[in-house]
């Protein structure tokens, strides 16, 4: 398993303390394309976060390739993140003085890829359907086309792993299916593994399985329709 999950809990301080996740247990294998699914408040995103390593649970563990990441330093979890995940954000989180050839090859400028990063970047940005628009700023593309940008910077360093926290939320109906498709190709032919939040009921049709969470807890795992 390429990702499992033990009794993973996350309480946000306050005068009421708030239990977003309350004791969540789960594998993936490699090459799995998975959705979490469940209303608004269920606490999808908050469990991404945690396995994504931008915030910290309460208790519990989390093993990545064979790596227990929460028992690792800053630093340490900084450099994980960098060379073995990559983050797709809802909404898009480009540099807007960047050109999109530059926003793609930025994590790999930062492990020091020079010319090599930036033929990749070119490679992905084609990949993704973006022939001819490396040198286009975000403020000259749709949403769509960002977030294809924003999903050709989370392949750049070639992760373990994908996360994709409501990808789709901010884009139209035929742009929605564009990313989706390219999830989904990403995952039947490169084996990519991916890790989706979304709240739409019909993006069951795109994954292998869906956790379903409700109230902090796993209510059902499912194999998608």
């Amino acid at each position: 398993m390429i990702i499992t999950v033990d009794d993973l809990k996350k309480t946000y301080a306050g005068r009421v303390p708030t239990p977003a996740l309350r004791g969540v247990s789960f594998e993936v294998a490699s090459g799995e394309f998975i959705a979490v699914m469940g209303r608004s408040g269920s606490g999808k995103s908050t469990l991404l976060h945690q396995l994504g390593l931008l915030d910290v649970p309460t208790s519990g563990r989390v093993v990545i390739d064979g790596i227990d990441v929460l028992a690792l330093t800053e630093s340490g979890k900084a450099r994980f993140r960098l060379h073995s995940l990559g983050y797709v954000f809802q909404e898009y989180a480009l540099i807007t003085e960047l050109t999109a050839l530059e926003n793609v090859s930025l994590p790999a400028r930062t492990l020091g890829a020079g010319r090599a990063g930036r033929e990749r970047a070119a490679e992905l940005l084609d990949l993704v359907g973006l022939q001819g628009r490396h040198d286009h700023y975000p403020s000259e593309m749709s949403g769509g086309e960002q977030q294809r940008v924003a999903v050709a910077r989370a392949l750049i360093n070639r992760p373990k792993i994908v996360f994709a926290d409501e990808p789709t939320a901010n884009l139209d109906s035929a742009s929605a299916k564009m990313v989706l498709e390219l999830f989904r190709r990403l995952n039947r032919d490169l084996g990519q593994t991916i890790v989706m939040v979304t709240h739409e009921p019909d993006d069951r049709q795109y994954v292998n399985r869906v956790i379903w969470l409700k109230d902090g807890l796993i209510e059902r795992i499912e194999a998608a329709a």
